[in-house]
């Protein structure tokens, strides 16, 4: 079973299908399907959804666990030259071992 699955099941076992629905902003029928191996479509976008919102990724420049789609969102923005520290952040994503992963 992959990854973003396991995620989505264990979630979904920490609280309900309609949490967990709302929380990926798909819906409760789309979600039930899927866990149940019934689903009609492609799950990549799901899976993505999954990802994005329930994945973590161990951030050594935080030193703390992030979702994927802000260590995305730290690795692929513009350069900031306004703050000093965002700065020292943004040259710690550019070398990371998570930058330009699939999931981050």
């Amino acid at each position: 079973m992959s990854d973003w699955m396991n995620l989505l099941r264990d979630e979904i076992g920490k609280s309900s299908i309609t949490v967990v629905a709302a929380r990926l902003d798909v819906s409760r029928t789309a979600i039930s399907l899927v866990v149940n191996e019934k689903y009609p479509s492609s799950t990549e976008r799901i899976a993505s959804r999954v990802l994005d919102v329930f994945g973590k990724v161990d951030c050594p420049y935080l030193n703390t666990h992030i979702r994927q789609s802000e260590c995305r969102g730290y690795s692929v923005s513009a350069i900031p030259t306004s703050s000093p520290r965002a700065l020292r952040h943004w040259r710690a994503c550019q070398k990371c071992e998570f930058r330009g992963e699939k999931s981050c």
